[in-house]
């Protein structure tokens, strides 16, 4: 490989994570016109990597290039956010059950440190970091899990929420007070050593109870 394409190849990465990171974060909301010699601009780079990023982010589903329009960031799909939350309410609890008896002392205080963290946010509400300490605490719970074949569907699961943008709590901040104790609850009954199943149907009770309270405020 030459200089000159690996140059190219780490400008397209910088632009892709550049625009991604915009639209991830809500910078660029459903709808908006990417404007691809503005983005060169802002980035300092030429139209081709940026092109290329473009086009990368089509095919995950982020970007949409309409004739006469061009590339405009795609909006969230209720039905699939539907579809996505109620999977991952299922195996996501599994998941959590089966970690359970398997997550030490250390890995609880963890996640309860994390848990703090987000009771912190708050009180100056960004649902962007939010969004990505409630996954950082739940991976303390899930990551624990000695069936790979499951863990695979949940990290599926987190990886289709984040390329549908999804932040309930940027719709509805008042979920995030609720979930923040439905953490203490979930550890709790993890330090107790409670059963398998009660733990699964807390695990997967908190998780819909987010898409309930994202679905009332939509509909």
């Amino acid at each position: 490989m030459s200089e000159a394409t690996m140059v190219a190849g780490s400008k397209s990465e910088q632009a892709y994570q550049a625009v991604k990171t915009r639209i991830v974060e809500g910078t660029y909301t459903p709808g908006y016109r990417l404007v691809l010699g503005s983005i060169a601009k802002d980035l300092g780079f030429s139209v081709v990597p940026v092109r290329e990023a473009i086009r990368r982010l089509e095919a995950e589903g982020l970007v949409t290039f309409e004739r006469n329009v061009g590339a405009t960031v795609a909006g969230i799909d209720p039905t699939e956010y539907l579809y996505t939350m109620q999977t991952l309410s299922i195996v996501e609890g599994a998941a959590t059950a089966l970690s359970a008896p398997l997550i030490g002392s250390a890995a609880v205080a963890r996640a309860r440190a994390v848990n703090q963290e987000m009771r912190e946010c708050l009180d100056h509400f960004d649902p962007v970091r939010f969004t990505k300490l409630n996954q950082d605490f739940h991976s303390v719970l899930f990551e624990h899990c000695p069936n790979p074949h499951i863990l695979d569907l949940v990290h599926r699961g987190w990886n289709r929420l984040a390329a549908l943008r999804s932040s309930t709590f940027r719709f509805v901040p008042g979920r995030a007070r609720d979930s923040v104790e439905e953490h203490e609850d979930l550890l709790r009954l993890i330090e107790t050593g409670a059963d398998s199943d009660t733990i699964e149907k807390a695990a997967r009770l908190h998780r819909t109870a987010t898409l309930d309270a994202y679905l009332a405020h939509t509909t």
